[in-house]
């Protein structure tokens, strides 16, 4: 018994209700790479999944956490770095969701990033994230995730008032940015005055 009648029993005894023979057998039987991701890691899950929630923390920060099933995820051809593979494989990355209704942004984060994006937002509450910057998808996709944490977190850095010293030290700014302009000016001034002749002519 060769191979293939080996791999094609084996496609008939694992046949199931949601996938044909047809389709097993050509699974079995393509060709796929030693550095496949389910040969380096055979007992992997390869699918996509929301992990278990961290340990709760404080409530009005954003611990990094993004439920994969509140997302919109949709892949699509891409014009970056590939090749041909860009081609033939849905690589790019977009991730949208409803941010108005995201709980799992705190609320007080959530009501920044509504004033901040009010003009990403489409007419039905959609922010969107795109990512092409690798020919994979999993790394396109950890890619938008990273930006949609950046761009999170960068409303809950608390900015610091300025303090006296500084507030002087931007009027002097101020000051001396005035007065370099207003001797520009004059200077200009002269040189047109100079350059006309006894009857206000200007050579």
């Amino acid at each position: 018994m060769n191979k293939i009648t080996r791999a094609f029993i084996s496609v008939l005894r694992q046949n199931s209700a949601t996938c044909t023979s047809s389709t097993l057998l050509g699974r079995q039987l393509s060709y796929k790479s030693d550095l496949s991701l389910d040969k380096i890691y055979p007992s992997a899950r390869l699918q996509l999944y929301t992990p278990p929630p961290p340990p709760p923390g404080s409530a009005n920060k954003f611990n990094g956490y993004i439920p994969m099933d509140k997302l919109e995820i949709t892949y699509s051809r891409s014009s970056g770095p590939g090749g041909q593979h860009v081609n033939t494989v849905n690589t790019k990355v977009d991730v949208r969701f409803k941010l108005a209704e995201a709980q799992w942004i705190p609320e007080d984060t959530r009501q920044k990033l509504l004033k901040v994006l009010a003009n990403k937002i489409t007419k039905e509450g959609y922010y969107y994230i795109k990512s092409d910057v690798s020919r994979s998808q999993h790394l396109n996709l950890a890619d938008a995730l990273e930006k949609l944490r950046t761009i999170i977190r960068a409303q809950e850095v608390e900015v610091a008032a300025p303090s006296e010293e500084t507030l002087e030290r931007v009027r002097r700014r101020q000051e001396r940015a005035a007065r370099e302009r207003l001797q520009l000016k004059r200077g200009r001034a002269q040189v047109k005055a100079d350059r006309q002749g006894p009857g206000g002519v200007d050579f």
